[in-house]
């Protein structure tokens, strides 16, 4: 999520060896800072094999795959071994091996016999839906139902591979849940900074977001006490949640000189959101205070998406 070289330091600092990236470019990117095991956790584009190849002559590279015929062009044009996790979905329902279907695994972990490069490591899954859940414990149940099947779907190949690991990463369900016996690896990569999305899950309290995008006041409109921002989709995304009923694309924080938050009394959230402005309704003290220039913070819906469309540019670590 965090895309920093300086935010992988402090995981550094904690004794963490190995990273979880969504696309070839981020793998690079942390490579350069001397990542040395990283898993792009990604089923692979084999559009991108001159990459890959760089990447698996330098560092531990592990890839994902869910399908024979990837895996099959995998073996064909790689230059050296990467470990390789098999995608499994357990319903979330956007890719993958269904969890159940031991058949079909069976069929894919096959083809690993005989392979120079493509080294089976495990089974890794994304429990997706716990970002649809209603409640806390909706989350601990989709986790405990995908954890019981992925512990089914180990024993099943366990014999034949007994340094298979489960992979489990989606930060509901690692935030909450505190016993992680049975898993091998968590990837929570959203719990870096959380966002509004992860506290009106319950996940987080609203204190625990570490994130803010500060962008300024660039005009007022007082006859509908509407404020405009530089500060659009291409800045937040157009993901969006419905907060009292109203969908909303983000939440006012005021922000010091040394841009520490400062709540206001009353909520305020970003309610249309084009390309480049954000529009954020006031009452009437709010809309008197803030003035042309000045800089607000917005924490966003899905920081993921922020931090990856911002990067080094305007995106700030509040």
């Amino acid at each position: 999520t965090h895309q920093s070289h300086e935010v992988g330091q402090w995981f550094r600092d904690f004794g963490v060896q190995k990273i979880t990236v969504s696309s070839v470019q981020m793998a690079e990117y942390f490579a350069k800072d001397g990542w040395n095991n990283i898993t792009i956790a990604f089923p692979v584009n084999v559009l991108e094999m001159d990459e890959i190849n760089a990447l698996a002559k330098s560092i531990q590279l592990n890839l994902l795959v869910e399908s024979k015929k990837t895996l099959r062009i995998l073996e064909e044009k790689l230059e050296c071994e990467v470990g390789v996790f098999v995608k499994i979905d357990a319903g979330y329902h956007r890719t993958g091996i269904p969890v159940e279907n031991h058949d079909e695994a069976k069929a894919l972990l096959d083809c690993f016999d005989g392979m120079k490069n493509c080294r089976f490591d495990g089974f890794l899954v994304h429990n997706g839906h716990t970002y649809k859940s209603k409640s806390a414990n909706e989350v601990k149940r989709i986790h405990l139902d995908s954890l019981q099947k992925l512990i089914a779907l180990k024993k099943h190949f366990v014999e034949k591979y007994p340094e298979l690991k489960l992979s489990m990463g989606d930060t509901p369900s690692m935030s909450i849940i505190k016993d992680f016996s049975g898993i091998d690896e968590i990837r929570p990569g959203n719990f870096v900074f959380y966002d509004l999305m992860q506290s009106e899950l319950g996940v987080c309290a609203e204190k625990d977001i570490a994130v803010a995008m500060a962008c300024p006041v660039v005009a007022k409109h007082k006859d509908r006490n509407e404020l405009v921002i530089y500060g659009g989709g291409v800045h937040l995304s157009k993901e969006s949640i419905k907060v009292n009923d109203k969908i909303v694309f983000g939440k006012i924080v005021l922000l010091n000189e040394n841009h520490t938050w400062i709540k206001p009394s009353k909520s305020f959230y970003i309610t249309s959101l084009s390309q480049e402005h954000g529009i954020i309704q006031l009452d009437d003290a709010m809309f008197d205070q803030l003035k042309i220039g000045d800089l607000i913070g917005i924490i966003p819906i899905h920081s993921c998406l922020t931090a990856n469309l911002q990067k080094q540019s305007s995106f700030r670590i509040l």
